[in-house]
């Protein structure tokens, strides 16, 4: 069952990412409203947190489908950034003329790499980088 390993390695990693960045994102809704600014023009420091905790995610979610994933590790590092980014330009492009566009397009930048960063990580932990 190596397609249903992969299927949920990659699940598993994009669960952990939604579930990271919306537990961040309501909790900043929560503890302070005023922070997050309007959503047309977010002040720079809430775009800062939100890269930061994007990022943070994406680490997570790449470290965790490397972990599920039993082999072929890269592909599985590979597929994930590649389907974060698909849906991050897809939400980019949903979002046209509410964000400013540089925003948008770090957020679509970031979590590729966040991935690759996390994937790469485990492998570090487990002895095969």
């Amino acid at each position: 069952m190596p397609i249903m390993r992969a299927f949920l390695a990659l699940l598993a990693g994009f669960a952990a990412m939604a579930a990271l960045v919306g537990v961040a994102t309501a909790a900043t809704v929560k503890l302070a409203p005023r922070f997050m600014g309007q959503r047309s023009h977010p002040p720079m420091a809430y775009v800062f947190v939100n890269l930061a905790y994007s990022l943070a995610a994406a680490i997570l979610g790449g470290y965790i489908t490397t972990w599920v994933a039993r082999g072929n590790f890269l592909i599985h590092i590979a597929a994930l950034a590649l389907i974060v980014l698909l849906l991050g330009a897809l939400s980019a492009l949903q979002q046209r003329g509410q964000q400013p566009i540089w925003y948008q397009l770090l957020l679509v930048a970031v979590t590729p790499v966040g991935v690759v960063l996390g994937g790469l990580l485990r492998l570090r932990v487990i002895g095969s980088l």
